[in-house]
């Protein structure tokens, strides 16, 4: 089984809009990539493509592949269960759920997963703890800084054990200083764990820290 991302002629359009017009891209698993462009470029729409939540338009040639599975056979019901099983998502103001506690917050995706409760609420006290939010699990969202709400929301990106992460602008609303500290916690997870991470960022820093960058312009790859 191919391993990682694979995809080939990606387009989508909204109306007479082309966004992204035959998008190529392999990813190797255990990647940091970053995608980059000015806005409008299509970077978040590829994103949401490759993470499962839009689909690419309907065209015979493009391919989509996560870990050797083509995405492009799969009935949503099958889609949602790939997506909670394989994928990690992190967004740029967090989409944490206000009346749930950090904790909850984390083991979320895995009770949709249907895991052992009792498990799950000792790996997420782990990934807090990792993310050095050990003492602050049963706060809520807004007992939180921002930079807690989105080292929580990383937590509950890996609960389920992803093998890619996908991270749309993840320090677009952070200072600097908690922005640093959230691109060192996606390289040593990705060290730990194994995980890929394609990351759509403005953010000049982590993207060249990345192992590699992909630029977006006018919905095409440029070199």
């Amino acid at each position: 089984m191919k391993k990682g991302i694979s995809c080939k002629n990606i387009f989508k359009s909204y109306g007479d809009l082309s966004v992204l017009k035959g998008i190529d891209i392999k990813i190797d698993p255990g990647e940091i990539v970053a995608i980059v462009g000015p806005s409008g470029a299509g970077k978040t729409t590829l994103l949401q493509i490759l993470g499962t939540l839009d689909s690419a338009d309907l065209n015979i040639k493009t391919q989509i592949e996560i870990e050797g599975i083509d995405l492009q056979k799969m009935a949503p019901a099958q889609m949602a269960e790939f997506r909670n099983s394989y994928l990690g998502f992190i967004f740029q103001f967090h989409e944490l759920l206000p009346e749930f506690t950090a904790l909850e917050n984390v083991c979320i995706p895995g009770w949709i997963g249907k895991n052992d409760p009792r498990k799950l609420k000792e790996k997420a006290k782990g990934l807090l703890g990792q993310m050095g939010l050990a003492d602050r699990i049963h706060h809520k969202p807004q007992e939180l800084s921002g930079g807690e709400q989105q080292r929580v929301a990383v937590a509950r990106a890996l609960i389920n054990d992803p093998k890619v992460v996908f991270a749309d602008e993840p320090s677009g609303n952070l200072d600097s200083q908690n922005s640093t500290s959230l691109h060192e916690i996606f390289f040593k997870l990705r060290d730990q764990m194994g995980c890929t991470f394609v990351i759509v960022t403005h953010n000049d820093k982590l993207a060249n820290m990345a192992d590699r960058k992909i630029t977006l312009k006018d919905g095409n790859i440029i070199p």
